[in-house]
Order: structure tokens, then sequence, then C-alpha cells
């Protein structure tokens, strides 16, 4: 098995399959890749264009062209000594007739083989939905669809089998129900099968016995049954008051309760991923559901067509410490002769200064936090009070982004994930029912202390289980203690400790063995398995629309009240990844982002301009006067949300775009429309998908459309387009360090699809479109000189090139960047505090990294993402004194103590030296 050197992440779908993966190995691996990092594999709902929604974990997607399809992927990658990396969802399945195992679920309830696999629960409080599945998927009331039909029982000859159907859902009947439909009818033959049906109630054999009805009801229908079939569903229908009546008491008799999409985030009794309805929770703490989940993987892994795991929200599992250990002991039984070099990361969101557990066995997260570790160097702390003055003065709303977090937390506890909050309430109640010294702790002040508990909560979540709590986790639980504790009164105080004896203790300590431990260590994970989606709902997917200082800080792993950090602080922290997790990913792209690598690296380039942008954004929203409109009273879009939409469009605003271009903009602006869209419902200030504000969507938009692609937006557009071209070279420089840094740090280099050029992508589903391979193949083999490259930069050519170039001095040296220390280096001089210089090591051989940072001043009017080399001045590097060569150029350079910074950055402007002169000095 090949060695992990550099990840390339791909996005497969019934476009993009892995034979059409396979026929690109060549060009990835030209490009220097070792492995192929694929989205989820495994059958997916049909038509699904991420694969996340699986609806069947036994067989690999038959719209990826299937198993034969991912054999000869892996051979091809084989030949090329690459490997592939799956993506793996243990959470989660999708709610889908498709799913076999959820049909089986709504066809026979608790008693189903798979009642205990999906996170339902049986004994509802609710006596409606004891021994029930709530199923929010109608589109009004049940009473209106009852009445206007819409609700309807239908029988498939084809197949035999009758379905409860509204809109595209096809809901099983249960078996012992046939009776109902079919009892009465003249037909002697349905009449036989009725009665086998009636005798079900008490009896359970799902396999044999469905499968014969249904046979035999198929036959019948096909020998001349059919109508009497029909005339028995006619009674089932809206067609009088009692012949729905009798459609609602069958649907009674059904394992499943059918109510209005509204009632899912207060009623709904089983557990989604986050508020998805279409998305249902696994068990995979269970030893049976792990097995059944993960039984082709491991196929697939055994096979050797499988060399690593990228697991989705480890968060969302009850224990992932265990899950992560059993999933690594059992790669190692599969593969006892390289299961070294088989990898596992995870998908976490680390928040500020927190660190991934020790003792899982995997080998670090997916690299959200180099995402977040990256721009905060590249942001400069001078701009951030400016720009926070811009917000608060445009808008009215606080600048203090924690502020925003905690109030979107309260509405997700509130609304969305009301549901879940309550279930963990009344838990908690019974368990303070269970001992004389809590029994008179009542479920409105667990409620409200727990509320304030996870308002405050400062990370996704925490780990405690039957091991109790890290040092990280002691020190994470009493900060949100200490927040609760702020925000209650101190009548509510002793029930506050109360629920940290309970939840963020060690559950050996606090409890006596027996049920009443069981049952706590289960409202524990449900703690943690509430606390996680609130985070990921409060700050993702509100906060991040609804505060923007600078919207390159609001990203996926980025915490926004951290405006910027020094060198010092990300030195530190690639010195931790060195020592913790050196095959940990380092991402700089994702398809999760919210804004593209290169957006971003632009959208930085304001906080080394800020005095200079509020008064563009002031100026742009004087010149928008005549593009606004009035709903009910309020300008539409709200000052917030307009400042947002021009940060967005300096972001994203294609190179080259001519703002007088009609086609051009008109383009820019449907792909801008699909983010304005999300952003506003995400936002749930002035629209929401549970309540959409029609008119003020369409205001919006039109206020987009005005400005892109009318005559009335012809001046705006154009000084849009002039402040872009005036920061576009500086953010080119800052991608094109970026890049460097995520190839060179400690950790595992992971390329976006289709990011060797530039990425200017928006929020899903933009960031997920084609990618055009024949392009890039077709440039990577004529790459021309940097001098020429640098020249037409626009194209984008000159990011693939440094890519290519560096990603083949990593192969030279494995052992430099895969196990090389980590250590900055001195520098001194007028601009020493705008450039990033470190070393890795490894016996005798040395890789040195270059890039600029901050580096406005030095720019200055540069036509170019090239600093001219007097521009450096005076600034000077101490090197080891050793034979060094540019990896980039292949040129000799000077090394020794104080070497002028200007030779080192004189043809290029990032640069990799290394100790050993490269074979060619083109790609």
């Amino acid at each position: 098995m090949t060695e992990l050197r550099a990840t390339l992440r791909l996005q497969f779908h019934a476009d993009f399959t892995l034979d059409d993966a396979a026929a690109r190995v060549d060009y990835f691996a030209d490009l220097g890749i070792s492995h192929i990092y694929a989205s989820p594999l495994l059958k997916a709902r049909p038509g699904s264009q991420h694969g996340y929604d699986v609806i069947d974990p036994t067989c690999v997607n038959p719209e990826l062209g299937g198993e034969a399809a991912l054999q000869r992927l892996a051979e091809a990658l084989h030949r090329r000594n690459m490997g592939l990396i799956m993506d793996l969802v243990p959470n989660h399945m999708a709610v889908d007739h498709d799913n076999p195992w959820w049909r089986d679920v709504l066809l026979w309830g608790s008693r189903s083989a798979y009642a205990n696999f999906f996170d339902i629960n049986w004994h509802s409080h609710d006596r409606f939905l004891r021994g029930k599945v709530l199923l929010p998927i109608l589109a009004e009331d049940y009473f209106s669809c009852l009445k206007a039909g819409s609700v309807r029982l239908t029988f498939v000859p084809l197949t035999g089998h009758f379905y409860i159907c509204h809109g595209h859902h096809q809901l099983p009947v249960a078996l012992p129900s046939y009776a109902d439909i079919l009892q009465g009818s003249a037909d002697a033959s349905l009449v036989r099968i009725a009665d086998r049906c009636a005798a079900l109630e008490d009896q359970f054999d799902a396999g044999r016995i469905s499968h014969d009805i249904h046979q035999e009801l198929a036959a019948l229908a096909r020998d001349g049954s059919e109508p009497a079939i029909a005339e028995a569903v006619s009674r089932f229908s809206n067609e009088s008051p009692k012949h729905a009546l009798a459609l609602h008491e069958l649907l009674e008799r059904q394992h499943y309760r059918l109510a209005s999409w509204r009632t899912a985030n207060d009623d709904i009794n089983w557990r989604r991923f986050f508020d998805v309805n279409e998305l249902v929770a696994l068990r995979a703490e269970l030893p049976a559901v792990f097995e059944a989940t993960h039984r082709k993987v491991f196929e697939l892994i055994a096979a050797g067509w499988v060399d690593g795991l990228r697991i989705d929200h480890i968060d969302g599992l009850a224990n992932p410490h265990r899950y992560c250990r059993r999933l690594r002991r059992r790669i190692e039984r599969l593969r006892p002769h390289d299961h070294q070099s088989f990898t596992i990361h995870v998908e976490k969101i680390l928040a500020e200064e927190e660190q991934l557990p020790d003792g899982w066995l995997v080998d670090g997260t997916t690299g959200y936090e180099f995402m977040n570790r990256v721009a905060l160097l590249q942001h400069d702390p001078r701009g951030r009070d400016e720009l926070a003055e811009l917000w608060t003065s445009t808008t009215g709303r606080s600048a203090d982004f924690r502020e925003e977090a905690r109030a979107a937390r309260r509405q997700a506890l509130a609304g969305s994930l009301a549901a879940d909050f309550e279930t963990l309430t009344q838990g908690l109640a019974r368990l303070a029912r269970c001992t004389l010294a809590t029994r008179d702790i009542t479920a409105g002040s667990i409620r409200r202390c727990l509320r304030a508990l996870i308002t405050h909560y400062p990370v996704y979540r925490t780990y405690s289980w039957v091991c109790g709590h890290s040092e990280q986790d002691r020190r994470l639980f009493e900060q949100a203690m200490a927040g609760a504790r702020e925000e209650l009164s101190s009548n509510d105080w002793p029930v506050l400790d109360q629920l940290q004896h309970w939840l963020g203790g060690d559950p050996l300590q606090v409890s006596p063995p027996g049920r009443k431990r069981a049952y706590q260590r289960r409202l524990l994970a449900r703690f943690h398995q509430l606390t996680a989606p609130v985070a990921a709902k409060a700050v993702e997917d509100t906060a991040f629309y609804r505060s923007a200082i600078l919207l390159s800080r609001n990203e996926v792993g980025s915490e926004p009240q951290r405006f910027s950090a020094d060198p010092d602080w990300f030195h530190e922290q690639c010195r931790i990844q060195a020592e913790r997790f050196p095959r940990g990913l380092l991402a700089t792209a994702s398809h999760d982002h919210k804004r593209g690598e290169d957006a971003r690296a632009r959208l930085a380039v304001v906080s080394e301009h800020a005095p200079w942008f509020a008064i563009q954004a002031r100026f742009w929203s004087k010149l928008a006067e005549p593009l606004r409109s009035v709903v009910a009273g309020q300008p539409a879009p709200s000052p917030a949300d307009e400042l947002m939409l021009y940060q967005t469009l300096f972001a994203h605003w294609p190179l080259g775009l001519d703002p007088d271009s009609q086609q051009g903009c008109s383009d820019y602006a449907e792909r801008v429309r699909q983010w304005q869209y999300k952003a506003l419902r995400e936002a749930k200030l002035h629209s929401s998908w549970a309540a959409p504000d029609h008119a003020y969507e369409q205001a919006c938009i039109d206020f987009l459309d005005r400005l892109l692609t009318h005559r009335d937006g012809t001046e705006l557009r154009r000084a849009l387009a002039h402040a872009v071209a005036l920061a576009a070279c500086n953010g080119a420089l800052n991608s094109l360090a970026q890049s460097l840094l995520r190839m060179t740090c400690p950790g595992v280099p992971d390329l976006y699809q289709g990011c060797e050029y530039w990425d200017f992508s928006m929020v899903d589903p933009d960031n997920r479109r084609a990618v055009d391979f024949d392009q890039r193949q077709q440039s990577l083999a004529h790459l021309s000189e940097p001098a020429e490259l640098l020249r037409r930069w626009q194209d984008g050519h000159i990011k693939q090139w440094l890519i290519a170039r560096t990603l083949r001095a990593r192969a030279s040296l494995p052992e430099v960047f895969s196990h090389g220390s980590y250590q900055p280096l001195r520098l001194q001089g007028r601009y020493a505090d705008r450039l990033l210089a470190f070393c890795r090591r490894h016996a005798d051989q040395s890789a040195i990294v270059l890039v600029p940072r901050l580096a406005a001043p030095l720019l200055r009017d540069s036509e170019q993402p090239f600093i001219p080399p007097q521009n450096w001045d005076d600034t000077l590097i101490d090197l080891p004194e050793i034979p060094l060569f540019s990896a980039l150029t292949g040129a000799a350079v000077n090394s020794g103590p104080a070497v002028p910074v200007s030779e080192l950055l004189h043809d290029v402007p990032v640069n990799l030296l290394v100790t050993a002169k490269p074979q060619e000095t083109t790609p």
C-alpha cells in the first residue's frame, strides 16, 4: 500500500462515476496525488448529488457503476501506486421507501428486526406515539390531507403490495391491515387472504409470510381479481365521510403516525441528522448495527480496494472513542500485513484551543482547523475595529459573534431541535425521581438550566462516558457552567449543580451499578448528541448568515470572534500537529465550505484595507438607493443582508468578468442568487425554511438582478468590479501562500476537486459544480515557466504549477514531510513580520518554506501576485548552512545567516527550498 502523501477529494454522482474517475487517474498521479478521497460510495437515494443519504449500506451505489466499477478504479489507482480513501456515513440513513431497513420498521414496527437499528423512542410520553414512528411528511395538517384525498390507499398489482401514498412518499401497509382492506370482498380468494392476515396479529414471521401473501395477491391480480381489489381500495378514500373515516381508522392501525411537516420540531420521536426529516439516526454503538452497516465496507477493505476511511460527523455517534477503536481493531485483523498504512480520519470541528481527544486510534481530522489556522494568519488585526464599526453602524447588529451564536442556540433549542431537547429534559426529570435527594427537582427547572448550559457550551460536544471526563472535558464543561450560572438566577443554581453531577462527572462515580447507571449513561449520550447539532445549526447554519464583520472568517471550522493570529501562534499549532497527528489532513476547501479558498483569500485582503473598504461599502450603498424595494415598511434587502451581499460579490467576482458583459453578469447573478436564497433562509431573521417570506426574498432577488443585469445597476456594478481589480493580485498572492502552506505544513495536504485552478465558489450547490478535468490535464502537460505563468496569472495555471511542483518535492522527500520536525526560522529587517518561514527536517534532509503574509505594503501597485524583489528592502532570513535549491525553479540559492529575502523571492512569489536539486524544471 502506498504511503499517504496527498489526497484529492472527488464528489461522485450519476454524472461523475467511478469509471469517470478511473479515466483521470493518470492526471491525478501526474499532479502528485497519492490517494483519491471519495465521497460516500454506498447505495444512496436515487439521484443523490452527494451520497450522504444512504439507503442501503450493503452494496456499492449502482449509479456510480457498482462494485465492478469500484474494482476498476482501485486497479487503475494501484497501477499508479495510488490508493483510495472512502467517506463512510455511520450516523444516519435516508428515510426513503427504497431503504429496506426503514421500510421493514414501518411495516412491522417495534417487532421489526431493524427496530433498534434506528434511534427511535418506542416508549414516548405521548400515548398517541407509543409503539409508533412519527412521520411528519404531510404538506398540510392531517385532517385537511385526509379530506382532500392527498393521503390515499393504493395497490400495486405487479408486487401485490398495498401502500399509503402522499406526494412522492410510498408507505407500506402492515400485513394485519390487509384483513381490514379485503374483508367483505365478494372474491373468496381475497377473503381467505384476509383471514390469514388477521391471524398475523399474534404471530411474526416477516420474511416468509410477507413474501407468500404478496406473491399470492400479485397472482390473483393477474388472474382477474384486480377489479375486486380496486373495489376494496375504493372504500378507503375521500369520496364520503364514511370512507375517509375508514381510511383514518386504517392509518391508526399502522406502526407509524402521519402528521404535518410542521409537527416535526416539537413531536418527532426519532433522532434525525441535525433537523433533517429525511435522515434518520443509526445506533452505531450497538454491535449488531455496527456489523450490519460496515459489512460491505469491511469486504472492500479486505479485498484491498479501500486504503483509508473518512468518518462523517464523528460527533453524532454515542461513543466516538469506542467506535474508532473498534474500527481500527477490525482493520488490523482485515489487513494484518499493511494495517499501519491504512488511515482513519474523522470529520470533526474543533473549537479554539480544543484538541482531538487522545486514544481514538485515528490519524487526525479532515483538516477544518487548518483552514482556520491559515485564514487567521492572513487577516490583519488592525482592520478588525474598523470593519466592526462598519458592521454595527450600518446594520445596528452586534459585532460580537458570540452574542449571535448564543441567540441562535436558544432559537434552535426552541425550534428545530425542540423535540430532542424535550426528550432529554423529560429523561432527566425521570432520573430525578429515582432518588429521594432529587425527587423535588421539576421538569421546568431542568428545562431552564439545561437550555442555559447548552447555550453556553463552548464546543460541539465533550466525550465523557464510562471512562469519565478528560481534563479537557472538565475544563470545557466548567466554561459552560460558568456561562449558565451567569445567565440563571441563584434559585436555579442547585439544579444546575445537579446537572453537572449527572452530565459533567464520571458516570461510574455518580450512580450505583444497574439499570439506573445504564439509564444515566443513555441520557449522557443523548446530551452529547444534542449539543453537537445545536452548535452546528446555531453557528454554521444561522449565525454565519447573521454576522459579517468579514465573511472570510465565517467558515466551517472557524470561530469568527477571533479575527486574526500572529506567526508565533501559527508555528505553535504546527508543532502540535507534527507531534500528535502528522498524518492528519490539511484542507483549505471542501464540499462543505461556505466560500471557496481563493474567495476567502481575496476577502482577507479587506482586513489590510479596512478604511478603504468602509468607504467603498458606504459608496456602494448610496449608489444602490434606486435599486432597493420596501417590504412591510422596511428596506429590502435589509442593511445587514445588503452588506453581506457586497462582501459576497467582492469575494466571488470572477476574474476577468467585465461589468458591462450582459451574459457574464447574468451567469454570475444566477450563481449568487442561489447563495442569497440560502443565506436569507439560514439567517432566520426575515425569512426561513419553515416560514419563508416570499415577498422579502423576491425583493432581495430583484435587487441582485437590478445590480448585476440592469442598466440601473451599471455604476454600482462597475464600482464593485473596480474594487475587485484593486485587490485581486493581493488575493491571488494570499492564495498561493495558502496553497504552499497546505502542502508543506505538518499533515497531509487535501486538494478539493478543481481547486488546482482558482476557486471562487460559493456554498453548495455552487461548490459542487462539474469540473473540467480535460482542461486541467492539458494545462498541466504544457505549463510554462513561472515568469510567463505570472504574466497571465488570471487563468489559474500558476496555482496548478505550484501544486504540481510542491507535491513532486513531497514525493522526493517523503520522510521530511511525513515525520520531519518543524522549526520557525529567524527573520529580521523592515518587513520581517510580513514573511512566514519555517524548516522541516529529518536526518540530513531539509525543506524550507517562505510565504508572504499581509503583503499589501509590499505589493503596492503590482499587476501580478508577485512582490518586486526590491520591495523587501533589508528583510533577512537565517538559513541553515547546507546546500539548498529551489524546488520550484531548480536554482541553487545562498544559505547561512542573514540571507536577503529579495534573493530567495526574486523569481517566484513563494518558495520551497530543499536539500536535493530537483531532477526536472517542468512538472
